[in-house]
């Protein structure tokens, strides 16, 4: 009797086993890839946050922009429509911040799909005057894009706008700007980014770490320079003079990265001190999830090396998604490493991020 009892025993928990690899195995199913895009999106248009020109929304339309080329789902293109005309295709108001042009990634995709001159107009424009503004240096803004999250905001839509006109001052004034970025915020022991120059070590008592003694990278902030490196790697042309610069930067950081990937599949709000910051970080771990299933799509990364990564962190993100369709556990606005979030938190750039990772998950090739 007993021996049968355990016979059944362990039936049960075989097929229950099974039953929950099958679970975990459906998020991987273009089918399920889309349906997930679709209903995060949805939720978030009818839940709108922040002017339509902000930055925030920057990143969300930058993830519906790669939905609707994943999907052909005709509401997506109307949702990105119906944003430039309220926007009256413009960036945002400051000239010479990086937050308020990215917006204008969304503007060039709609251009490429209409062929409305009217969609790119202001950005040319309001890019000549920003060519020949010096910036007004002040505090530790001592550059234009002083802070690691502007490596997002800004080189993809310059790079994007050059490749779209044939004038290549704008990529060249991009690269200008990225290497001044690079070299006053990038660690080369770390390969990650400090956020801004408040953070990076400079050996004086000015200096800030994390309670385990390691330095304060923040999980956002490098997500912002890793999805913003796969969007503007996707546009230059394989034999521009910058390439192998920014394929170096891009495969240094890729390696930190998935080596810092916690069990659930995601990244935490610091990178270097987990403990510290228990739970995943969505819009930190969607940036990763996206950029480095775009290295693999790309042949930039070895599949070996990096398939199991992109799939456990497709997995943990997938775990963040709500019944109602938000994506949850998103830190809210900030600049450093924080504990404020729950399932209730949500912002658009962490549905951008979650739309931007399915965009390339689901073109994985196992």
């Amino acid at each position: 009797m007993k021996k049968t009892l355990s016979l059944v025993l362990a039936f049960v928990l075989v097929g229950m086993s099974v039953f929950s690899k099958n679970q975990a195995d459906k998020c991987f199913k273009p089918k399920e890839i889309k349906k997930a895009m679709i209903k995060a999106a949805m939720w978030q248009f009818a839940n709108p946050k922040h002017e339509l020109w902000d930055w925030t929304n920057g990143a969300f339309y930058a993830g519906v922009s790669a939905a609707y080329q994943t999907t052909g789902d005709t509401k997506l293109l109307d949702a990105m429509n119906k944003m430039g005309e309220a926007n009256h295709w413009k960036p945002g108001p400051r000239l010479q911040h990086a937050d308020d042009i990215a917006i204008c990634q969304t503007y060039i995709d709609m251009f490429r799909i209409k062929k409305d001159r009217s969609m790119i107009q202001p950005f040319i424009e309001n890019m000549d005057k920003f060519l020949v503004t010096p910036f007004p240096v002040k505090g530790i803004e001592k550059i234009t894009w002083w802070w690691c999250d502007a490596l997002f905001m800004a080189p993809p839509a310059l790079v994007k706008l050059s490749m779209t006109t044939g004038d290549k001052k704008y990529m060249e004034k991009s690269d200008e700007l990225f290497h001044e970025t690079y070299n006053l915020l990038y660690d080369k022991e770390e390969h990650l980014f400090a956020r801004d120059l408040g953070y990076v070590i400079k050996g004086d008592a000015s200096d800030r770490h994390e309670a385990n003694g390691k330095k304060i990278f923040w999980s956002r902030g490098n997500g912002w320079v890793m999805g913003g490196l796969a969007l503007l790697l996707n546009e230059l042309p394989k034999d521009y003079k910058e390439r192998s610069f920014y394929e170096q930067v891009y495969k240094e950081m890729a390696e930190k990265v998935a080596s810092l990937q916690q069990e659930d599949g995601l990244w935490r709000a610091s990178l270097l001190d987990p403990a510290s910051y228990p739970g995943g970080e969505a819009s930190g771990s969607g940036f990763y999830t996206f950029a480095l299933a775009w290295g693999i799509n790309n042949g930039l990364l070895s599949k070996d090396k990096y398939l199991q990564v992109v799939q456990k962190a497709w997995k943990g993100m997938n775990s963040l998604i709500q019944s109602d369709g938000h994506v949850g556990w998103c830190q809210p606005i900030g600049a450093d490493p924080k504990k404020n979030f729950s399932a209730d938190s949500w912002e658009v750039y962490g549905t951008g991020a979650f739309l931007l990772a399915g965009s390339e998950v689901i073109k994985l090739k196992k």
